[in-house]
This record gives C-alpha cells, sequence and structure tokens, in this order.
C-alpha cells in the first residue's frame, strides 16, 4: 500500500472538517431567529465574488461570517501546531488575507461584513449582529430620505 504524503494526510483531514451550519453557526442563527431577524443563510452576497456568507442580511447589506478560532487565526484562541508548522501557519494566514480581501470587496460593493469568532456566546453575538442590521437599515433610510426630499429641478 502507497503512503500518502503529510500533506495529502492534512488535506483529507480538512476535507472532512464540517464548513457550514456547523455548531456555533446554527446557535448564532437559532439566537438571531428568536429575537426575530429574518436572513438568508450561505449566500454569495455580490454577484460575480466568489465568496459565500454564513448569513445574509440582504436590504440591510450585512454579510455575516462565523470564524473558528483554529482556521482564521483567533488573536484570543489561535494555536500554531508543531506538527507541519510551515503548511499551517501558511494556511491560517492566507485564510486571514482571505478574509481581509473579502471584507474589502463588500465594503466595495456597499456590504458590511461582520465577523463573529466561534468562542463568542451566540446570544451575544446576537445582539452584536442586530445592532449593526439595525444601524445599516437607517442608515440606508435616511439616504433613501434625503434623495427623495432634494427637489428636481
Amino acid at each position: 500500500m502507497e503512503k500518502l504524503s503529510t500533506t495529502t494526510t492534512v488535506r483529507a483531514r480538512m476535507s472532512r472538517q464540517k464548513s457550514r451550519d456547523t455548531g456555533v453557526e446554527i446557535a448564532l442563527r437559532k439566537a438571531l431567529h428568536a429575537k426575530g431577524a429574518r436572513y438568508r443563510v450561505h449566500k454569495r452576497p455580490v454577484k460575480g465574488v466568489r465568496r459565500e456568507a454564513d448569513i445574509v442580511f440582504g436590504p440591510a447589506r450585512v454579510a455575516v461570517f462565523v470564524d473558528g478560532c483554529f482556521w482564521h487565526g483567533c488573536p484570543l484562541h489561535a494555536t500554531w501546531p508543531k506538527n507541519n508548522a510551515e503548511f499551517w501557519r501558511a494556511k491560517i494566514e492566507g485564510n486571514r488575507r482571505r478574509d481581509g480581501d473579502t471584507d474589502a470587496r463588500l465594503v466595495d460593493a456597499g456590504w458590511l461584513a461582520v465577523r463573529v469568532w466561534e468562542h463568542e456566546q451566540a446570544d451575544e453575538a446576537a445582539v452584536r449582529v442586530l445592532a449593526v442590521v439595525a444601524s445599516r437599515r437607517a442608515d440606508l433610510r435616511s439616504k433613501v430620505r434625503e434623495r427623495s426630499s432634494v427637489p428636481n429641478i
């Protein structure tokens, strides 16, 4: 039997890692729903940008990403494995660069990204997310009012 390389073994394990509908995501969605929020799940907020948000508030243009502490390099809980350290450092730093790029692309398209760490309490994160959504909705409403109050000349 052929022995797999370390990188192949790591990639095989990573492919078994759940990437959607994780326990943390579901807890956050339940907390948001219990507070009356309605949203879409696992959608690409911006057409042409191949990045999928975990939770999307379309009219408010808010995209929520639930980031795992290990995979996204949480400043409080990130660990750097000693085995295959170079691979893991490159992988996690690459994830962080991609997260920053995603946030910038969303801002360029008029959206706002909200990042929730897996270690956050779902109820507290839901309150934070809903505060951002309410603020964005208010901003968008005021912009609409400003445009409609300008007289046509």
